[in-house]
């Protein structure tokens, strides 16, 4: 089957080229930087995961880039808001949220109160897809340049193609000039939108045609090694993991289900095969784009997403959290074996990082004697505007919160009233400090005027609200704390603690780069300028990075 959905990609990238269209000729001389770089995002692993099986890796995957390549030990996202969209929309620009404008995966207009998606665009449809109003069609919200960008101004010959298992994954690291594919839950295929073109190019069609993700029906996800390897984990079936009852060897689809259909499609998300499909279409985008094939180098970006779905539902201390880094792992130097014989070793360059790390369940964190809990943030919401009744005479002057950590103050409450917003934001933040879970609040005042340099988590915080989108004060949780969710997460991330910001920025790329480990720290905002670098052309206008301390061979 695999082989032949090859051949018929084959097929259409001969007839894109016979048209002139998809397919560059090759140059008769090698370039002096990379021809492709492949930049690679596991969405929610943590480098202690990275590290903390080492010794179970494959020989040619994860340990790749461990035992031939170079890789930080120490780098951290710089922003406290440590979720999906910031960290991705970071990676390529090398800015943080306060000047990208992607503050969280949503968030609330602070003057209607209306709902706002990182890539939601009602203007761009998905591609034979039906399309939601807050679906992820654009970056119309990324407010910079990535470094994909940039090359595409200084060499509209070279291609970015982004790829992801959630439209933010592939939507935000493809920038305004690439083009991002990502899965659809509908029909378990991959989609673009209207934004970057009016059809798919033939590959895309002749991807699909096999029908790739019904493969899996009625698939179990088995362990890959015997039940003594994951001792070090947390067994299956804990009791917090609630309604998503997490246990190994796992039925894809239910018993009941006839047919692959929506329940199906969604359900693969949580397990090892969505990574293998996004693996396979980013296989099948390299031969039908041509990518690394001349002297303009192309960027392919790669975001797995089904990490993050596993941590959320069983947390990375689970054993299924375990089995799926070494799935990843097996994935990845399977992946790594087509680049060297599709690309050539000596042609690209690798680059794997995460947008953010997971915090512990805080179950598991209270039985290791750690103080942790889940809060309300609409319990909270209701104390605060007590507070603010009772000063200030006006009920609920803080309606909403948005972005999951910014209390929004009514303005025209305030206006009706006659009342000062940085006074009524002051008593907020001074009842929000009040609840046991705050760790650090601080005001739209104190955010734009920097006066709080120096205390707890200010600069984190400050470079994750945005003066035009984010409210009027921000707060930030303490250690091994989690606002509790409609989704039932048995735990989540987007803290500015070290268990979500501590990530892994591994790099293989031979020619290039000298191999070893790095133990000066390093931000995931440097990895932009890095492959502007690589590639020779200027770093994103907006970029706050620095370039990885890394040595030449």
């Amino acid at each position: 089957m695999k082989k032949q959905r090859l051949l018929r990609i084959a097929g259409a990238v001969l007839l894109s080229a016979a048209a002139g269209c998809s397919v560059r000729s090759a140059a008769p001389t090698a370039p002096v930087g990379p021809r492709l770089v492949v930049f690679m995002a596991v969405d929610g692993l943590p480098q202690r995961q990275v590290l903390a099986y080492r010794d179970q890796l494959a020989p040619d995957g994860l340990a790749r880039f461990l035992e031939r390549g170079a890789w930080f030990a120490n780098a951290h996202h710089g922003h406290a808001v440590t979720t999906t969209a910031p960290g991705h929309a970071t990676m390529l620009t090398g800015a943080y949220p306060h000047r990208t404008g992607i503050i969280n995966n949503e968030w609330r207009d602070v003057n209607t109160g209306a709902a706002v998606y990182n890539t939601g665009d009602t203007q761009h449809t998905y591609i034979g897809h039906r399309t939601r109003p807050l679906d992820g069609t654009s970056p119309r919200n990324l407010k910079v340049e990535t470094v994909g960008d940039v090359l595409r101004r200084v060499n509209p010959q070279s291609k970015v193609i982004a790829i992801s298992g959630k439209d933010r994954g592939a939507i935000l690291p493809a920038g305004h000039r690439g083009t991002a594919y990502m899965y659809m839950r509908q029909t378990g295929q991959f989609a673009s939108t209207t934004y970057y073109m009016k059809e798919h190019p033939g590959w895309v069609a002749a991807f699909h045609a096999d029908k790739p993700a019904d493969r899996f029906f009625k698939t179990e996800w088995k362990p890959l090694l015997p039940e003594a390897a994951y001792a070090r984990s947390l067994p299956d079936a804990q009791p917090w993991f609630g309604k998503r009852a997490g246990k190994l060897p796992m039925m894809m689809g239910a018993p009941s289900d006839e047919a692959p259909g929506f329940a199906y499609y969604s359900g693969l998300l949580a397990s090892p095969f969505a990574d293998a499909l996004t693996l396979e279409f980013a296989r099948a985008a390299i031969a039908g784009e041509g990518l690394g094939r001349d002297d303009a180098p192309d960027i392919l970006s790669v975001s797995l997403s089904g990490h993050d779905y596993v941590n959320h539902a069983w947390s990375a201390e689970s054993r299924l959290s375990h089995d799926h880094v070494l799935q990843l792992d097996r994935l990845f130097e399977a992946f790594f074996r087509d680049l060297d014989a599709s690309v050539g070793r000596d042609n690209y360059i690798a680059l794997l990082t995460a947008d953010h790390g997971f915090m512990p369940a805080p179950e598991y964190s209270r039985s290791q004697g750690r103080q942790a809990g889940r809060f309300t943030p609409a319990q909270t919401l209701v104390r605060i505007n007590a507070e603010l009744l009772r000063q200030f005479g006006e009920p609920k002057l803080v309606p909403f919160v948005s972005a999951a950590t910014g209390l929004v103050v009514d303005r025209q409450a305030i206006a009706r009233k006659g009342l000062d917003l940085h006074a009524v934001a002051e008593a907020a933040r001074a009842s929000l400090l009040a609840e046991p879970a705050i760790a650090a609040a601080y005001t739209r005042r104190e955010l734009e005027s920097g006066s709080r340099a120096g205390a707890p988590f200010f600069e984190q915080m400050r470079r994750s609200w945005h003066q035009d989108v984010s409210g009027d004060v921000h707060y930030a949780l303490k250690p091994y704390w989690m606002a509790a969710s409609s989704g039932g997460y048995s735990t989540t991330h987007g803290s500015p603690h070290e268990y979500d910001t501590h990530v892994p920025i591994l790099v293989y790329g031979p020619k290039w780069v000298k191999p070893g480990k790095v133990d000066t720290r390093v931000e995931v905002a440097d990895i932009a300028p890095t492959i502007a670098r690589w590639l020779g052309v200027p770093p994103p206008a907006a970029s706050e990075g620095r370039p990885l301390p890394l040595a030449a061979p």
